[in-house]
């Protein structure tokens, strides 16, 4: 008798010690009663390419990619998605089974699924978003937001060239403030995000002035580490609906795991609780 396969799927990245996502696909892979395994690399730049294309032979079905990795894995990729061409990076691969490595960017998807869960009353169309950071994820953000049909994006960003890069990579509905008149943008928002590291453990605190914020306004931040950040516990204040971070990793992790196992996971409360322990 043969035995199936185990599949085995992971993260790669430099460092990748702090990663939560081996806490969140292990859950699911116990509570779906899954055998199989979600293993942390530690892939330096120089190895990325070699290692990618040994572990379909290691039994592997997929990996996600993180920090440093994201935009040079498009280039080791046979087949790039859309969304990900448009972000300039990728964040899942998925080994098929004619050898193709295919990579696609799940962190849009996450972010809106998160913004939905958390402000289920919030609309694309309730107005402009502000947008706080122009780096990775600042991008997969844009792209999700415009597709949703936000009508204009108000960016900033401290070095304000990055800022002018995503507006000719992205067009007209985006429009750019100076760092120092970020706090400007949030007189009209409908929502506010915070796509930098700002305001994270070991970090410094995110300076923009938030006299401006409105209680009709949605405010998100991607940090999740601390939970609340300080710009979250002033929008509670202001009485506006917050967003915590941690919803957008649990659910861009979700089409990853669908693809590589077969089996569409839930985020629910035991989720955030397996990424929290």
């Amino acid at each position: 008798m043969t035995l199936p396969k185990i599949p085995l799927a992971g993260v790669i990245g430099s460092p990748i010690a702090h990663s939560k996502s081996p806490q969140i696909h292990g859950h699911w892979l116990q509570t779906q009663g899954i055998q199989g395994y979600y293993i942390p690399m530690d892939v330096s730049t120089q190895d990325l390419a070699d290692v990618v294309r040994t572990l379909p032979r290691m039994g592997f079905v997929g990996v996600n990619v993180t920090i440093p990795h994201k935009e040079a894995i498009l280039s080791i990729a046979d087949q790039v998605t859309d969304r990900a061409i448009l972000i300039g990076a990728a964040n899942t691969l998925i080994f098929r089974k004619d050898g193709k490595i295919h990579a696609d960017n799940t962190d849009g998807y996450g972010f809106i699924e998160n913004l939905k869960t958390g402000a289920p009353n919030w609309s694309p169309r309730s107005g402009p978003a502000a947008v706080l950071g122009a780096g990775g994820a600042a991008r997969a953000v844009i792209a999700s937001l415009l597709d949703a049909g936000v009508p204009e994006i108000m960016l900033s960003n401290r070095t304000r060239v990055r800022a002018e890069k995503l507006k000719s990579d992205f067009g007209s509905r985006l429009r750019i403030f100076d760092w120092v008149q970020a706090g400007n943008m949030l007189d009209n928002a409908a929502l506010v995000v915070n796509t930098t590291s700002l305001g994270m453990i070991g970090k410094s605190e995110l300076r923009v002035p938030l006299d401006g914020l409105r209680k009709e306004s949605v405010v998100t931040d991607l940090v999740y580490a601390p939970l609340k950040t300080r710009l979250l516990e002033t929008a509670e204040e202001v009485g506006c609906t917050t967003v915590d971070g941690l919803g957008m990793l649990l659910h861009q992790a979700v089409p990853a795991f669908e693809r590589w196992f077969g089996v569409r996971p839930e985020v629910d409360r035991a989720t955030r609780a397996a990424a929290l322990r």
